[in-house]
């Protein structure tokens, strides 16, 4: 389980971009794995300020993201992967922007929401703002008919 903030700032949202195993670059949203025990909301307070320099305030449960893909390993057969992703909103409350160093990102960075179609990112980031620009009651996106199910953590390359 992770959970990840979506901060919406003049139009601008903040992202860090993700290192994957193989060294390519993908833009994400701030945040990532629970410890045991840990609290979601304090996970993604966390998270925020490791991986952005910021102290964030989650402001509302935006929903859960959960997704079951077959994730390849080295040399070993494939295994089946539930991720299972809690999305909150959050606003910027101190701090100053910095990147993470040692950790799972090596950048972070505002983005103007209209430039996101373009960046390489992962299907959450797409998700997330799904969800911050619908609001669905029950805090879940379905779907559309006829549309290819996500691609699990497959990144989108534009």
């Amino acid at each position: 389980m992770a959970a990840y903030a979506v901060c919406v700032q003049d139009g601008s949202i903040l992202l860090a971009r993700w290192v994957a195993p193989d060294g390519t670059r993908y833009w994400t949203l701030p945040g990532g794995g629970m410890e045991h025990g840990e609290d979601p909301h304090d996970t993604v307070v966390r998270e925020v300020e490791e991986e952005t320099g910021y102290t964030a305030e989650p402001v509302a449960l935006l929903g859960v993201d959960s997704r079951r893909h077959t994730r390849q390993r080295r040399l070993r057969s494939p295994a089946d992967h539930h991720s299972l992703r809690i999305v909150y909103e959050a606003q910027v409350t101190g701090g100053e922007l910095r990147h993470e160093t040692g950790g799972s990102t090596d950048r972070a960075a505002w983005h103007p929401l209209p430039a996101v179609p373009r960046l390489q990112r992962v299907p959450l980031v797409d998700v997330a703002l799904r969800l911050w620009r619908e609001r669905p009651a029950a805090g879940r996106m379905l779907t559309p008919p006829g549309a290819p199910p996500d691609s699990g953590g497959v990144p989108h390359r534009s």
